[in-house]
């Protein structure tokens, strides 16, 4: 995959806040030896992308409990979870439930 895989993610109810504000990241993840998917994104998620606070976006290898997430507007527990493999020109969102109050 020349270039890289090139693919966007977006958060949203309240996550953005984790990211800088931003809700939505156009990203070209490394080509990489083996498919991209979402269990070795969430690192590069981590390195590259999170401005603070990490405990509230991952917990251990995975995302935290409340962070719906979508792959093409489909439930990624539908799609495999962690091992989906990352197609060219994928969305991914992560929506935090979890609400203050």
């Amino acid at each position: 995959m020349a270039g890289g895989l090139k693919i966007t993610l977006e958060f949203g109810g309240g996550a953005e806040l984790l990211f800088g504000n931003s809700k939505k990241h156009e990203v070209t993840l490394p080509t990489c030896d083996k498919p991209w998917t979402i269990r070795n994104l969430l690192p590069w998620i981590k390195d590259n992308l999170l401005k603070e606070r990490p405990e509230l976006f991952l917990q251990g290898e995975t995302v935290r409990p409340g962070i719906l997430v979508l792959v093409n507007d489909a439930d990624w527990e539908l799609l495999g979870q962690l091992d989906y493999e990352i197609e060219a020109k994928d969305t991914i969102l992560f929506i935090s439930t979890l609400h203050g109050g």
